[in-house]
């Protein structure tokens, strides 16, 4: 089985926490898919993108340049699902190969979490709050330049939640 060292979206990397690259067989052919776990802040950026231009170097050094169609796939992990349609087999005959009726099929969500990704990657998420405050604390408010504000804001809430969590 060959796996992947590293993997290029329009020529910027990407950081991949798993990925699994096999060769599908269907009625109509053979496509080569690469299923990644990805952060949620890569889903947002090209998961709504029908293709992309996908570099993929392997760990024995071969490079895999291609278009490749993108699916992302909802539920668990934060995943995409990139495949092209291939052409000369043989050029992937290290590659596993499965079809709908394989008993082995890639599980890449097995054995990572989304708390290890978001370590690695948090998303922000903008939040619009409706709040009744004395008005020298709005005027105050309204001085503060927005990220004092969010950076402000994120602290207050880790502080909350690590005094809630030590009760």
């Amino acid at each position: 089985m060959t796996a992947v060292k590293s993997v290029k979206i329009d020529g910027e990397p990407i950081h991949v926490f798993k990925s699994e690259i096999y060769i599908f067989e269907s009625v109509s052919g053979f496509t080569l898919e690469l299923d990644l776990i990805v952060s949620e802040v890569t889903i947002r950026k090209y998961g709504k993108e029908q293709t992309l231009i996908i570099e993929i170097e392997l760990l024995d050094g071969r490079i895999i340049e291609s278009i490749m169609h993108v699916k992302s796939l909802t539920g668990g992990l934060p995943q995409l699902n990139l495949f092209c349609d291939v052409v000369d087999i043989d050029e992937y005959d290290d590659l596993d190969k499965v079809n709908e009726n394989s008993t082995w099929f890639p599980n890449v969500e097995q054995g990572i979490t989304l708390e290890e990704i978001r370590k690695i990657e948090m998303p922000n998420e903008p939040i619009s709050l409706k709040l009744t405050l004395p008005i020298e604390q709005v005027e105050w408010l309204k001085k503060q330049k927005k990220k004092e504000l969010n950076q402000l804001f994120s602290e207050m809430i880790y502080e909350r939640w690590k005094k809630e969590n030590s009760k």
